[in-house]
């Protein structure tokens, strides 16, 4: 991860209050002492204790460390690392919904402990165990009566507006959190959502009538949540408990995209697919990795031959359908070691923000030990004329061990891709795979993958 002046953290230098950097390896959090008074009252108020107790908020011991900055310092802690950080973007909207839902949560005991928080940030927020946990320990700030919520206008930017456009419009609208890093205009998700949702009190209020405000109050030194005299607790509560409500309302269903029946359509046999596990669980059991990533993990059927081992495991699909139902499985079964994201791996998940430093590019993130590709190297190939050497340039930079299944043209999902195009492909052969992936990989082992014409291959990069 990219980092600036005394090793802090790129995606940390906005809040006064504080600010991450690393030393050594090991993750620390500087406590300025602009937030002091708001960071004692946060553990001396046992609210830190009780959001920790119910895995809402990451974490963190007190330690005896030099200060990145000394001249600002208060505190030096050491937050628990979190094993992969995402974004709002790679989330299924499942995921969007229960990182919401999980901010609001906090508000509310934040409230009962006379705190609040100060921003509502869905990058705040990281899955941990598959569940969504608050990640900033100095996002609260003492409560003061009659103060609207500051983090108002960006909860409803950053989970309100996209959860409301991925639910009544196209689930793909969730990318404009790509393009919109500190979340979706208000007026832009108002103008985009259809008339009916005006029939929706909750939308109507938090957005609609919100967006207006915003654009009559533009030039105006106003707050929009704070009516003359302030906001009292009650009201506060009620707009926490009616921002709850219309998240909880709004629903996707995952289907009608391409790949969110991959596996009833695909052309492997019963003892095609489970010799493939096979194979792959062998090589596992052989490699030990210490971490996995699945790209083109559909719903994470190949993923959890790592992860039930508990090998920390990302699950990457282009397909929201395929995330969110991989989320629902986890969120369902409580497994921990499995995190499903979206990706379109050719065209991955850059570095944004505030001189490309805030948002960590996909390549950035990794390396790690092993990366699946199964069922995945026609579509680059082919679908996406990506050649054979640049797929092995790519993949050398993300892992040390790569699990790939070749798949030839004779293969029927092949043939189906090279039906609507002209077979420019020559240097689409197993010879030409092997050639172009052996200057970069050793070809530790191969298998036939029976009742298929398919082949696996276990690939080491060279040193």
């Amino acid at each position: 991860m990219p980092t600036k002046n005394n090793d802090s953290l790129g995606a940390s230098f906005r809040d006064p209050s504080g600010f991450l950097f690393s030393r050594g390896g090991i993750l620390y959090r500087q406590v300025n002492r602009a937030c002091a008074d708001d960071f004692s009252r946060l553990t001396e108020s046992g609210l830190y204790e009780k959001l920790v107790k119910a895995g809402l908020l990451i974490p963190h011991a007190e330690v005896d460390e030099k200060p990145a900055e000394p001249a600002l310092a208060f505190k030096v802690i050491r937050p628990e690392r979190v094993p992969f950080i995402s974004y709002p973007y790679e989330w299924s909207f499942s995921q969007l919904k229960d990182a919401a839902l999980a901010t609001l949560s906090i508000q509310k005991r934040a409230l009962k402990a006379g705190m609040s928080l100060k921003d509502a940030s869905a990058y705040n927020i990281q899955f941990v165990n598959g569940k969504p946990i608050l990640i900033d320990t100095l996002s609260f700030e003492t409560y003061q009566e009659g103060r609207p919520w500051d983090a108002y206008r960006q909860f409803c930017q950053h989970f309100l507006a996209p959860l409301a456009l991925m639910s009544h419009v196209d689930i793909r609208l969730g990318q404009l959190l790509r393009v919109y890093i500190d979340g979706i205009p208000l007026d832009l998700a108002s103008r985009l959502l259809p008339a009916s949702t005006r029939l929706n009190f909750g939308l109507l209020a938090h957005i609609h009538l919100h967006a207006s405000a915003q654009t009559r109050y533009a030039d105006a030194d106003v707050k929009l949540s704070a009516p003359k005299g302030g906001v009292s607790r009650n009201a506060f509560i009620g707009l926490i408990e009616s921002l709850e409500g219309a998240v909880k309302k709004l629903a996707w269903k995952p289907a009608g995209t391409e790949w969110g029946n991959y596996y009833e359509i695909t052309n492997y046999t019963d003892t095609a697919f489970t010799h493939k596990k096979e194979i792959i669980s062998g090589w596992l059991k052989d490699v030990a990795p210490a971490s996995v990533w699945d790209l083109g993990a559909n719903n994470g059927e190949f993923s959890r031959l790592a992860s039930t081992l508990g090998i920390p495991t990302v699950a990457w699909d282009i397909d929201p359908s395929a995330v969110e139902q991989d989320y629902l499985r986890i969120r369902s079964e409580k497994e921990q070691s499995l995190l499903p994201l979206v990706l379109d791996l050719t065209n991955p998940s850059p570095a944004l923000g505030w001189a490309n430093e805030e948002r960590d590019s996909l390549g950035q993130r990794g390396p790690v030990d092993m990366v699946f590709t199964l069922a995945l190297i026609h579509h680059l190939a082919i679908s996406n004329n990506v050649p054979l050497p640049r797929l092995a340039d790519f993949f050398t930079g993300l892992c040390r061990w790569l699990v790939i299944e070749w798949v030839p043209k004779t293969d029927s999902q092949v043939q189906k891709l090279l039906r609507t195009r002209r077979d420019i492909f020559d240097g689409y052969t197993r010879e030409g795979f092997e050639s172009a992936f052996g200057t970069r990989f050793h070809i530790r082992a191969s298998v036939d993958v029976n009742q298929s014409e398919r082949r696996m291959y276990l690939l080491e990069r060279k040193k």
